[in-house]
């Protein structure tokens, strides 16, 4: 029986297609923050452009003053608006079926599309976990070419670095709010995170927006779960019923979150209105046409996501480290 090699393909090309969407949901939905994001529409894709923009309101309008009768007004021009400019970062992989898997599943079609959803399922799980453990990377990682994470963008030094191409050294409202317990010469513990955590929390407090989400390490995670009291209710039906433990802090204003991907030592305190995920709309976790190789006897189908984490307001973020 001859191999169907067009048809084949053909069958690995549109499964692949099928699972496209599927795989860039899964992905969305792998970790808490991920998943938080996707529901308050700040996993929205971009269309292109050279690089990832967000608006930034850096100021408030100057030209406000209180008045009386025919007082003279201020009508000049406030300039209270400026953007962070974000590169994109890229990765790739690659659903690989062999000549010889080709002979063995060429009996039926059935065949072919188990052998190519076990495949799609591998790179699924990979983005997944790729994409998840890059939302704490410090823009280093891979020669500065994987996504610029929490370590970049709400930063243990937010007094120095550029970040979407602002320089926080200068620009004292582009930094992120800290809580260093050596710098306060306290040792972490149970018996000191929620003090940590409250100080960050008001910090970080600017009328109705807050810190909506506290993620952390496993040590400092268990530091708050020790720090619980008995009879209190602090577990979140919300975030329970979307597949992830979490913890209430403050009566429920904010969810706190075990990450294996966070570095030791550390809590991201997040108001994630202002953090957004950015993947392109085109290249979304998204199959490209089938590829043969020049030197084996093998089948390539290409699978692409390009984008980046981003902010907008990184005043209202906030880390707690050691």
């Amino acid at each position: 029986m001859a191999i169907p090699s067009s048809n084949y393909t053909e069958i690995i090309t549109t499964t692949l297609n099928r699972y496209s969407s599927k795989i860039a949901d899964n992905v969305t939905n792998h970790n808490p923050l991920l998943e938080r994001l996707k529901r308050k529409g700040n996993a929205d894709a971009v269309e292109g452009g050279v690089k990832i923009l967000e608006n930034l309101n850096y100021a408030e309008n100057g030209t406000f003053k209180w008045y009386s009768g025919l007082e003279t007004l201020d009508v000049s021009q406030s300039d209270v608006l400026t953007s962070a400019e974000f590169e994109w970062k890229e990765c790739n992989a690659n659903v690989v079926v062999s000549g010889k898997e080709k002979a063995q599943n060429s009996g039926t079609k059935e065949s072919v599309h188990k052998l190519v959803k076990a495949r799609v399922k591998a790179a699924e799980r990979t983005f997944a976990n790729q994409l998840s453990e890059s939302c704490f990377y410090s823009n280093t990682e891979n020669g500065g070419k994987s996504i610029g994470g929490f370590q970049h963008l709400v930063a243990d030094l937010p007094s120095s670095g550029t970040v979407g191409g602002l320089d926080a050294s200068s620009e004292s409202w582009w930094r992120n709010q800290f809580y260093d317990f050596s710098d306060e010469a306290v040792t972490a513990s149970a018996s000191t995170i929620q003090h940590a955590m409250n100080t960050v929390f008001i910090n970080t407090q600017r009328g109705r927006d807050k810190i909506d989400m506290f993620i952390a390490d496993a040590t400092y995670f268990m530091f708050y779960l020790e720090s619980l009291q008995a009879n209190q209710r602090f577990m979140s039906d919300e975030t329970a019923s979307a597949g992830f433990k979490s913890l209430k802090f403050w009566g429920g204003a904010a969810d706190v979150f075990y990450d294996s991907s966070v570095p030791a030592n550390h809590m991201y305190g997040l108001n994630t209105d202002f953090i957004h995920y950015r993947p392109h709309s085109n290249f979304n976790v998204v199959t490209l046409e089938e590829k043969a190789s020049i030197n084996q006897d093998a089948t390539v189908v290409p699978m692409y996501w390009k984008g980046n984490m981003t902010v907008s307001n990184r005043n209202l973020q906030a880390v707690i480290v050691a």
